[in-house]
């Protein structure tokens, strides 16, 4: 119950005796203006009931899918056994887990999105930027997860059908009959993130133990083809342990840290329906590191087993699972991959730019709209061409991807524990000329942080479609650690630039 105090500022909003606020009931309601609607507003406390368990679920689904598949196992492909593959992504997401508390807090704690928590460093006007730069992401996400879940009903119609399916008529260098796949997976997913969040909980508590069975099920079937763990256990590292090892496993491990930098970010998109703060503690400490840890274990294993099996490595579970010779397995098999993708993707690749669009313009767009367009910049991104390659998937796409949002995290994490000790007004959030407008409602001093914080983590980028010295000669050295460099420089850039010219809501 509140104690009907104000929390955290002057206004209308109160303080429950486990920390979460919200705005007084009592009081008017938000104006409607260019920065409220209806999915923007902080949730009420009496609909905060997600538990422990929705979140461990929540992170079961999510990470249980195949592109987390296709981290471990292309570890592999790269030249590492499997114990170096399992020891990189345990680490990375021990790492990652840190931003994703921080956080999150805010999301438990006020109720309020990923772009509404911007607001609070950017500026009302400027939140827009890290929004816009996280929505970005994610529908290159959504893209590439929709393309593996129409691979994964192309497989299986194939299976069904027979060879004229698979054999159809190219265009734009696949059968037609794929690019179809495509398009049906795709409406599925559409259909399900239409009926709310209420629906993404419901699916991800039934969804989670589903796809840890399947995967399990196809440990068992390359075991049995391998005549045992042996020859799982057995594949020697190409890159031992010296220097081949090391030149690899850093970028590697940004890469690996960059595969959750985007829910490091908009995760408070779910832990505003957080219950407690232990809620969300708890169900992200147990559902993120273990989950990746063991998933990634599971896949170097099966990995593994195909080199020893077909000697390559077979890095996509999809293809693994076609080389099934029992049709119910392969229809098991392709089932899990169908529900895993669709389970990761309408939580993680769909939500976030939802919100993020509908923070855009909030009088036009709503949360279904946002996940329409999202779901229409997913296929005009290209995804089949981003994950063509374990080289440019790890290193280029991930680690980019892991810098940039590593700098907006230093931003968040910056603004909100060591500036403000996670201390907000909640109505100021919605309230153009309040404490968050800044200049004309932008923060400078977020932008210039994000800018050169973005500058130094990415600039060095080379390989793949960027220069062999660099984008930036200079900044090479740094290109290795891209994610680091982000959160720690835009994170002392900002507070050094809020310390010494103050924050005034005029300035």
């Amino acid at each position: 119950m509140g104690d009907g105090a104000p929390a955290d500022g002057p206004g209308p909003q109160l303080r429950h005796a486990d920390g979460r606020v919200e705005l007084d009931p009592a009081a008017p309601a938000l104006p409607a203006n260019g920065y409220t609607n209806d999915d923007l507003r902080p949730v009420p406390v009496a609909r905060r009931t997600w538990t422990t368990y929705n979140f461990l679920a929540l992170w079961v689904g999510m990470a249980h899918n195949v592109p987390s598949w296709t981290l471990a196992s292309g570890l592999v492909a790269l030249g590492m056994d499997w114990k170096q593959a399992v020891l990189t992504i345990a680490l990375a997401n021990l790492i990652v887990l840190a931003p994703m508390l921080l956080t999150g807090h805010a999301g438990t704690k006020y109720g309020i999105p990923f772009p509404v928590f911007a607001r609070a460093s950017f500026g009302l006007r400027g939140a827009n930027l890290p929004a816009l730069l996280r929505a970005a992401v994610a529908c290159a996400w959504f893209g590439i997860q929709t393309w593996i879940g129409g691979e994964g009903i192309f497989l299986l119609a194939g299976k069904l059908l027979g060879e004229s399916w698979r054999t159809a008529a190219e265009f734009g260098g696949y059968p037609w009959t794929q690019w179809l796949s495509f398009l049906l997976f795709w409406l599925v997913e559409m259909a399900v993130i239409a009926r709310g969040m209420e629906t993404l909980r419901r699916f991800e508590n039934w969804a989670a133990p589903f796809v840890i069975v399947g995967a399990l099920a196809l440990l068992a079937w390359i075991t049995v083809k391998a005549g045992g763990f042996g020859p799982l256990l057995d594949q020697p590292s190409r890159l031992g342990w010296d220097g081949d090892f090391w030149k690899v496993f850093f970028p590697a491990l940004m890469g690996m840290i960059g595969f959750w930098s985007t829910l490091s970010l908009n995760i408070p998109d779910f832990t505003r329906f957080g219950g407690s703060q232990r809620a969300q503690i708890r169900g992200q400490a147990l559902g993120l590191p273990t989950t990746m840890t063991l998933f990634a274990l599971l896949s170097v294993l099966v990995t593994s087993g195909s080199q020893a099996v077909y000697g390559e490595p077979v890095w996509d579970p999809i293809a693994l699972a076609a080389k099934m010779e029992n049709p119910a397995g392969i229809l098991f098999a392709l089932l899990t991959v169908l529900v895993a993708t669709l389970s990761v993707n309408i939580a993680a690749n769909v939500v976030s730019p939802a919100y993020d669009l509908a923070n855009l313009l909030p009088r036009l767009v709503d949360f279904r709209t946002g996940a329409l367009v999202t779901g229409v910049v997913g296929i005009a991104i290209f995804p089949w061409k981003l994950i063509s390659d374990p080289h440019v998937y790890i290193f280029t796409w991930l680690g980019v991807v892991g810098g940039l949002l590593g700098t907006v995290a230093g931003i968040l994490i910056a603004d909100y524990w060591l500036l403000r000790r996670t201390r907000l007004h909640l109505a100021d959030l919605y309230r153009p000329h309040g404490a968050y407008w800044y200049a004309a409602g932008w923060n400078w001093r977020a932008v210039v942080a994000l800018l050169a914080g973005g500058l130094l983590a990415v600039g060095g980028s080379y390989g793949g479609p960027f220069p062999a010295d660099g984008l930036v000669p200079l900044l090479k050295p740094l290109a290795d650690y891209g994610w680091a460099v982000g959160v720690a420089s835009s994170l002392a850039l900002y507070t050094a630039l809020t310390v010494t010219t103050g924050r005034g809501r005029g300035d």
